[in-house]
């Protein structure tokens, strides 16, 4: 039987009836005393005739007699059945019965030597001072303590006959904003195997990056709990010190809670395992139960997902490589970061060298293994290539985020996701999206074979209703709505609008801010030079700066509310210089641009040189409909594990410009709408807001707008991913200003629209 550990970490004892009242006896009713059951006390007579004792003693019998009657069992007396005992109890008990024991044989002996202070025939100080017999009576009694209590926690600790759930993992299941399941995803993935099919190379890499003394030590190290307990006394947790016994048991009995209860527990079961199986069982337990990320228990499933290939076609280098991540995947996955690669490459060495080391290498084989061994971008079992897989990768981030669920955690599964996405939004965005890349393959098959689609429609409340992510996530292996890849555009004209409505304009040296609305009039005309308070703004080749309007169309003096809804470029590239591009991009910022896609501060970022995703472009142009409020974007409504809420982070709103400012933007862009697209406007009744996006060089094309609080936004853009990461030019494939093809997959994924 498993020695059980209360929650805390303090062993249980098992239940104990009260005992009688004296020694043995129980009180009578009038306050006298009696035996149970009015038998006689050896060597006494029992009261007779009429005395208290015999007339309570009597009473007492009768009482007796007439419980046995009810039980059918005369003579007897019914007693209460006692508790099944606890491990913990059993273990409490043997060191009690022990230490008597010990009391009992000793307890001369400890009175001889035991301490009498101050000490006669001795002056000052010296009184105080045990003898050396007391001094060597509390080490050796200490010590006989400490080993009876190891061995009776010995005795009475059990292997279980069951692993726990650490070793028997479940799926995690996500579901639609209205509660029906939309995926069930696999992320963890065990397939047992047998120590005969891990070649032996692989097998020693283990060994030597864990426990080089595996096939010699008890199942613990002396040296590693000792250094284990200094850490813990240093730093306040339990780590370190485990041998691969141990971590078998943790990973296959105990829960993973860093507790001194469950590192003793550990320690107990692991010495008892290594007495009841052979290494190799404890060795391929533990290869079949470890965590190596991405999803992944077990050696066999960690070998395809980042090699694509079974365990038995491993060479020494790439299980050396497996080894690693057995220290923390999150910290050694090279995919991850660059500081990932480099804490990879730098154990993945030390592996190597130890192999040699330890003699199961030899040094010639280690010249052969320089170059680290390259590993998969992703995990290949897990991606089905329908358009869920991206939807699953976002929730699968935001639940980590928001409920702050390690990767490890999330991995063991048995969690369910309640999404924001609406299954109808998501199936008509697809739809529109799979018709425009139909008719580019059909129209221009040649530029279409690297044409991207990225979209995404946000809630004014935050909420991410629909994304599409890309054609097939098996091929491409990146969320095109979320990807930072190519310009703004004239779509980014709104936050310098809204920039200059809020802290206005200045447009000499010695002058103040001066206030803006729309209906202050700017220069329209193409190619006009940019100027600052002290004149011209030169570049870095030392040419004055000219912003270019679409077809090189010049509007005149125009009002800056017309400006926004004719996407007048160079009207916005000298508001944005007099505003100041440093409150530029902090309004940016707060309708929720993130840092990271805004580029440099320089004249350019009022025509739209930043680059941000398509959830984090349409989450800006919520602000304006939700009437200068913004709410950063989320993906997860509610987290529950195994019926259990995990609590969750939920964004709030927070102020991002005046109310005001807002208004006259939504306004701008309502209007913006109108102008470009009268009929459909005049069927919407007013509700739609939207502005189309292009850049100078013709590598994005955007549309950007609001419909019933929903903040949709559609980028039509060029990649050759094998290439580079550098967006090319159209071709033609974005569509023309009239026949703009992201305001067709826009309005078709909105049917019908108002």
């Amino acid at each position: 039987m498993q020695l059980r550990i209360a929650e805390g970490g303090i062993p249980t004892p098992g239940f104990e009836e009260p005992p009688l009242s004296g020694a043995g006896r129980r009180e009578i009713p009038d306050g006298s005393t009696g035996t149970p059951s009015g038998t006689e006390k050896t060597g006494r007579t029992a009261p007779t005739g009429d005395s208290p004792a015999a007339t309570s003693g009597s009473r007492t019998s009768r009482r007796a007699d007439a419980k046995a009657a009810v039980s059918g069992r005369p003579g007897t007396r019914r007693r209460r059945k006692a508790p099944k005992s606890t491990p913990a109890a059993r273990l409490t008990a043997a060191v009690v019965a022990a230490t008597g024991t010990v009391v009992a044989v000793l307890g001369p002996w400890l009175r001889r030597v035991r301490p009498h202070y101050p000490r006669p025939g001795r002056t000052g100080w010296k009184r105080w001072l045990p003898t050396w017999r007391q001094a060597g009576g509390a080490v050796l009694a200490s010590f006989g303590l400490s080993v009876l209590t190891l061995t009776a926690a010995y005795a009475v600790t059990d292997i279980p006959d069951n692993l726990n759930s650490f070793a028997t993992q479940q799926d995690n299941v996500y579901f639609w904003s209205d509660g029906t399941p939309m995926a069930r995803a696999g992320w963890v993935q065990r397939q047992e195997m047998e120590l005969d099919d891990v070649p032996q190379d692989v097998r020693w890499a283990v060994l030597a990056a864990e426990n080089e003394s595996f096939y010699s030590d008890p199942g613990i190290s002396a040296k590693g709990l000792t250094r284990a307990l200094l850490r813990t006394v240093g730093q306040g947790s339990t780590e370190g010190g485990s041998t691969i016994t141990q971590q078998y048991v943790k990973n296959a009995y105990l829960s993973q809670e860093r507790t001194y209860s469950r590192k003793f527990t550990e320690a107990i079961m692991a010495l008892k395992l290594d007495n009841k199986m052979s290494k190799d069982q404890i060795l391929e337990g533990y290869l079949n139960t470890s965590w190596f990320g991405r999803g992944t228990y077990g050696i066999q499933r960690a070998a395809q997902a980042y090699y694509g290939k079974d365990v038995s076609e491993l060479n020494a280098s790439e299980g050396a490589f497996l080894a690693t991540l057995l220290k923390g995947a999150g910290l050694y996955d090279p995919t991850l970061s660059e500081a990932n690669r480099a804490r990879a490459e730098e154990r993945w060495r030390w592996t190597l060298d130890r192999m040699v080391k330890i003699g199961k290498m030899s040094p010639e084989e280690r010249a052969g293994y320089r170059t680290f061994p390259k590993v998969l971008e992703s995990n290949p079992l897990y991606s089905t290539g329908e358009q869920s897989d991206y939807l699953v990768e976002l929730a699968t981030r935001y639940a980590k985020k928001t409920a702050r669920i390690s990767d490890q955690d999330f991995d063991r599964g048995g969690y369910q996701i309640y999404t924001t996405f609406d299954k109808k939004r998501v199936d008509q965005l697809t739809r529109a999206v799979g018709k425009a890349r139909d008719k580019a393959r059909k129209d221009n098959p040649k530029a279409a074979k690297h044409v991207h689609y990225g979209a995404a429609s946000i809630a004014v409340d935050g909420r991410i209703v629909a994304i599409h992510g890309g054609p097939d996530h098996r091929k491409q292996g990146y969320n095109e709505s979320n990807a930072t890849t190519v310009p703004a555009g004239s779509a980014f004209q709104p936050f310098v609008y809204a920039a200059a409505l809020e802290h206005g304009v200045r447009k000499s040296r010695d002058s103040g801010p001066e206030p803006v609305t729309g209906g202050t009039v700017y220069d329209g005309d193409d190619k006009v030079p940019v100027t600052t308070p002290e004149g011209p703004y030169w570049d870095r080749s030392g040419r004055k700066v000219a912003a270019k309007n679409d077809n090189g169309r010049s509007y005149g003096q125009i009002t800056l509310h017309q400006a926004l809804a004719s996407s007048v470029n160079t009207t916005f590239m000298q508001l944005g210089m007099d505003t100041g591009l440093d409150k530029v991009r902090a309004t940016a910022r707060a309708s929720g641009l993130l840092p990271s896609s805004l580029g440099a501060q320089v004249p350019a970022l009022t025509t739209g040189s930043s680059r941000p995703s398509a959830i984090r472009m349409a989450s800006g142009y919520t602000t304006f409909a939700a009437e200068g409020r913004h709410t950063e974007p989320y993906a997860i409504l509610k987290v529950t594990r195994n019926g259990h809420e995990v609590p969750t982070d939920v964004p709030v709103a927070r102020r991002a410009v005046d109310a005001d400012t807002a208004a006259e933007v939504q306004s701008a862009l309502t209007d913006a709408f109108r102008t470009a697209y009268p009929e459909t406007a005049a069927k919407a009744n007013g509700e739609v807001a939207g502005k189309r996006g292009t850049t100078e060089d013709d590598t994005a094309a955007w549309y950007v707008g609001t419909e019933k609080k929903v903040s949709t936004a559609v980028v039509v853009y060029r990649m050759d991913l094998a290439k580079s990461l550098e967006p090319l030019p159209l071709e033609g494939l974005g569509g023309t200003i009239t026949d703009s093809v992201p305001y067709g997959i826009w309005s078709e994924a909105l049917r019908p629209l108002g």
